[in-house]
């Protein structure tokens, strides 16, 4: 009964003001947590406003129009995560980021610090989880199937179905497949076509 109400009185808000909110109806963030703790921060006290899926209030993300993501991927939604896509950040599906991620797509310059190098976006496949205070850099490619270790520095591309960790961070094993079944999962509200093929198949 409870979940329902909550999505009665706040599911619907949170479905129009996020656009490219795409998770579990029930289960995943109770949506008045939702609207309290993400909602009202971003739209009342401007706190990444233009971001259009939930980010927290600890967390920053720069430049959101540079950034495609997929479905159950909602950069910045954990604690004290820095988003910064001033050359782009491409996110698959099903990624998770630790509380205190970074992910940097562009550097200052050396001889102008008001200046970006401009350069190539980063690249994130499907089923990535990143832990803990990681950071990516720019120009990264990180394959699908992939977890990145807490505290990570990740300076070059991981390839797919790989764990990978340390300062710069390497592979040290391979990953086995991955098997969640995202055709099971009842959305809080339906999924564009785009996403049908990742949702109708595991990788």
């Amino acid at each position: 009964m409870f979940k329902k109400l909550d999505f009665f009185f706040f599911g619907w808000i949170i479905n129009w003001m996020y656009p490219e909110y795409y998770r579990p109806k029930h289960g995943y963030q109770r949506y008045y947590i939702l609207f309290f703790h993400y909602l009202i921060p971003q739209k009342l006290f401007r706190l990444n406003p233009r971001v259009n899926w939930p980010v927290h209030f600890t967390s920053t993300v720069l430049s959101p129009e540079n950034i495609t993501k997929g479905v159950l991927c909602d950069p910045g939604d954990n604690l004290n995560n820095y988003i910064q896509a001033s050359n782009g950040i491409i996110f698959g599906s099903n990624i998770e980021l630790g509380p205190g991620v970074s992910i940097i797509s562009s550097n200052h310059k050396q001889d102008n610090l008001r200046e970006h190098e401009k350069g190539k976006p980063i690249t994130i496949g499907n089923n990535v989880w990143i832990g803990s205070n990681a950071t990516v850099l720019p120009a990264v490619n990180i394959g699908n199937n992939v977890i990145i270790g807490a505290n990570s520095v990740v300076t070059k591309d991981i390839p797919s179905n790989t764990i990978a960790v340390g300062n710069p961070c390497k592979v040290i094993k391979e990953k086995g497949r991955y098997n969640e079944d995202f055709s099971k999962i009842i959305f809080n509200k339906k999924p564009l076509e785009k996403f049908e093929s990742f949702l109708n198949a595991t990788s």
